[in-house]
């Protein structure tokens, strides 16, 4: 049987905005600032802070407490998730666990970054040994690798990609947080027009790094109960995956870790994936939802494309996707992208996402995915259920 001793009582998001030329403690305060009222307490409630690493502050190496200290919070339980784009679904499952082991009782989860305006990062390992001297000089060459060994193996069509760009974009028209740069009608013709990045990349199959930032606040449910709030979620499954096929020589790079953290947590849910009633799918590219679909179960390996061409992903069809637009449509604030799905997945389940409502707001799953090493699939899988409370 799931747990649902720990509830999401509010959440909130900035305005998605390309090089604001804000901070990323001023993006954080405002999120942390809305996420408060969301959630009908004050500041000095909060006594656990889990924030996601970003990377216009990426030199700092206590990032987490400082960030704190600039928010006015006085704490019992504190911590930097590295996920990537994976980290704010793993903040709120390492918040869970914090609160379960009486570390602290509730738990600010915040996600903020102001890549597009002040770019720190420096990313090592082999990237400059084996990656960067050949070319592959970020995502776009990494999965444009993915996309033809894909191709290769099962056929891409790209009718199925421009169909998730266009309803991507559909929901960011709706979507008054969504970059401004991106609220613009999308049509099958423009996508395929698009610029050819890394083959078979497209322009329109990349996120659009931008500024911003999410936070909700996690705590019991017998806390939340018992200062009357009203709607709530509830994390009822979780699973995590690092490294997938790490140790293999040369694994299938088609294979995504969400196929043992997918398993994982819809065991814990006790849900099958049919069960699933909205998907939330991190998507820094748009073959990353495919992969993403056959890895969870939504259809047999190979069969992405047929998948996608036969259902709709509308906020008001078969399978609602990423209703406020997903980061490919709404802009990725850095490392904190992954927050957007996960804010928006809350704002269905809390019956609060206005004319882009889904009918059935029972449940939703998030996906997160982190760093893209070469040759191999991305490195951070969770996948997160939730249920409306």
């Amino acid at each position: 049987m799931p747990q649902r001793d720990i509830a999401i009582i509010g959440a909130s998001e900035t305005k998605i905005e390309l090089r604001s030329g804000r901070t990323t403690y001023d993006l954080a305060g405002e999120a942390m600032a809305g996420a408060l009222a969301s959630a009908g307490l004050e500041k000095h409630e909060i006594d656990g802070l889990a924030v996601t690493s970003c990377f216009s502050d990426a030199g700092n190496p206590f990032f987490s407490p400082i960030l704190a200290g600039y928010l006015g919070l006085q704490l019992d339980w504190c911590q930097t998730t590295d996920l990537g784009g994976a980290g704010a679904t793993g903040s709120v499952a390492r918040a869970a666990m914090a609160i379960r082991a009486g570390l602290c009782h509730t738990v600010l989860v915040l996600s903020a970054d102001a890549q597009s305006s002040d770019n720190r990062g420096d990313i090592r390992g082999f990237r400059g040994e084996f990656q960067y001297p050949v070319g592959i000089m970020g995502p776009p060459g990494y999965f444009g690798l993915l996309s033809n060994r894909y191709d290769h193996q099962y056929g891409l069509d790209p009718r199925a990609l421009a169909k998730l760009a266009v309803t991507q974009r559909d929901h960011a028209l709706l979507n008054p947080l969504a970059c401004d740069k991106l609220r613009k009608p999308l049509t099958e013709a423009d996508y395929l027009a698009s610029p050819m990045i890394s083959h078979p990349i497209r322009m329109l199959d990349c996120v659009m790094v931008a500024d911003g930032a999410s936070a909700c606040i996690v705590t019991t449910t017998e806390r939340a109960k018992a200062i009357g709030v009203k709607r709530m979620a509830h994390p009822i499954g979780y699973g995590e995956r690092v490294n997938h096929l790490e140790a293999e020589n040369c694994p299938d790079i088609t294979k995504v870790g969400q196929e043992v953290a997918g398993a994982k947590a819809l065991a814990q849910a006790g849900m099958k994936i049919g069960d699933i009633k909205q998907f939330h799918p991190y998507d820094d590219f748009l073959i990353a939802i495919i992969l993403q679909m056959e890895g969870l179960g939504f259809c047999k390996p190979g069969e992405g494309c047929k998948y996608v061409l036969e259902h709709d992903f509308h906020f008001n069809g078969d399978l609602p996707l990423n209703t406020g637009g997903g980061q490919i449509s709404a802009g990725q604030a850095g490392l904190a992208g992954g927050a957007h799905n996960l804010t928006e997945a809350l704002r269905q389940l809390f019956g609060e996402a206005g004319e882009r409502q889904v009918k059935d707001r029972s449940n939703a799953m998030v996906t997160g995915i982190g760093w893209i090493p070469y040759g191999r699939n991305w490195g951070s899988s969770t996948v997160l259920v939730l249920e409306a409370g």
